[in-house]
């Protein structure tokens, strides 16, 4: 089987989906790699790095399009869909439930697409988790780029210049993301909080040495059969803006993290909100991508708003592309070994990952959410 290795192509992605050291153990299962030439220059890794770990360098994307397995990190583009040989195995990030239309172009390929978003949330598939891995970089990097903005440090000092205070964060949403956002802020000395809906992730935050706030608002039960946070209705969002305004108030830097996939990001802050916190303040919001968590979120770029500033979070993985390579390749790597375990594709639908993870396959949209979703649309 022969494995190939583009070069990314969505408008600001660094990583790439293979590393050379997982060249390396994909090489020595039996499966032939190729990779495009420069796609792993951007996260730092030449293409002599591939040579070396026993891949082969193609001058183009058309080799590499037309491997047996096509390994990718963002969505395909138009083009590259119809690159793929018709047939082949694809594995990477789809965005099903928000884009389900590559979903439908995969099929009309024939291609056996496996989408990491949904490799399900068991013990056996946690080192194929990919969503998790990048988030846990979005949670970290998001915290760096408050404190850039920031117009004071992070952390108390006490000098013969006076005491500085330290930074006061609030962290909305307490899963990988929050939770090493929790722990980053922490880590550069600010006077950390946090909220989630779930009540039963109060123990984690704690543990990071972070304060949990619990809202006068009652979520019931807030947590689906993954682990991830329910969507709510509209009335518990209007009296949860309410609550949070008066936590937000207080805060230097508020980092929001709430997605609920295939649907509008949950709006958490509205302007009101905004409107009451310090002049200066900082607000990163992950879910930018799908909305924002606030209300004056920009997805195309950051914005002020009554003297705070707002950061959209799209794809903060991406900027840190050598360690987010490193930790996305060992994830394909494993999924790979998962699926070919004697160097050759085999399928094994009764398996929980295969199944769950896998999109398209014999023309046909095997996911029941995503076919859903394309015949009401």
């Amino acid at each position: 089987m022969i494995a190939g290795i583009p070069a990314e192509t969505a408008p600001g992605e660094r990583r790439v989906a293979l590393t050379p050291d997982a060249v390396k153990a994909l090489v020595k299962d039996g499966i032939s790699v190729v990779v495009q030439a420069g796609a792993g220059a951007a996260a730092g890794f030449a293409d002599a790095d591939y040579t070396a770990a026993g891949a082969r360098v193609s001058s183009g994307a058309t080799e590499a399009l037309a491997a047996d397995l096509v390994l990718k990190v963002a969505p395909p583009s138009e083009a590259e869909i119809a690159a793929l040989r018709e047939g082949a195995a694809y594995i990477g990030f789809l965005r099903p439930l928000d884009a389900p239309a590559v979903a439908r172009r995969l099929a009309e390929r024939r291609s056996t697409a496996f989408a990491l978003e949904l490799v399900p949330r068991i013990t056996r598939a946690q080192s194929m988790d990919a969503l998790s891995s990048q988030a846990n970089l979005a949670g970290y990097r998001a915290v760096l780029l408050a404190a850039l903005s920031l117009p004071r440090i992070f952390p108390m000092l006490v000098t013969a210049a006076g005491t500085i205070q330290p930074a006061r964060v609030f962290v909305i949403g307490a899963g990988v993301a929050g939770l090493q956002a929790i722990a980053t802020a922490r880590r550069l000395g600010a006077i950390v909080e946090a909220y989630d809906t779930r009540a039963v992730v109060a123990e984690q935050v704690q543990s990071l040495g972070a304060r949990f706030v619990t809202l006068a608002v009652d979520a019931g039960d807030a947590q689906d059969a993954g682990g991830y946070a329910k969507a709510q209705t509209e009335e518990f969002y209007q009296r949860q803006r309410a609550e949070l305004g008066k936590a937000l108030a207080k805060s230097d830097v508020v980092i929001t993290t709430a997605l609920v996939p295939g649907q509008r990001a949950p709006l958490l802050v509205d302007e009101a909100a905004v409107r009451g916190m310090k002049t200066g303040s900082v607000i990163v919001d992950l879910a930018s991508e799908n909305g924002g968590n606030c209300a004056c979120t920009s997805a195309s770029g950051p914005t002020t708003a009554h003297g705070v500033q707002i950061l959209p979070g799209a794809n903060l993985a991406s900027d840190i592309p050598a360690n987010a390579s490193q930790m996305y390749a060992k994830n394909l790597v494993t999924f790979v070994k998962h699926l070919a375990p004697k160097g050759e594709l085999v399928l094994d639908l009764d398996d929980e990952i295969t199944r769950g993870s896998m999109l398209t396959h014999a023309g046909q949209v095997t996911n029941d959410r995503v076919k859903a979703l394309l015949q009401s649309a």
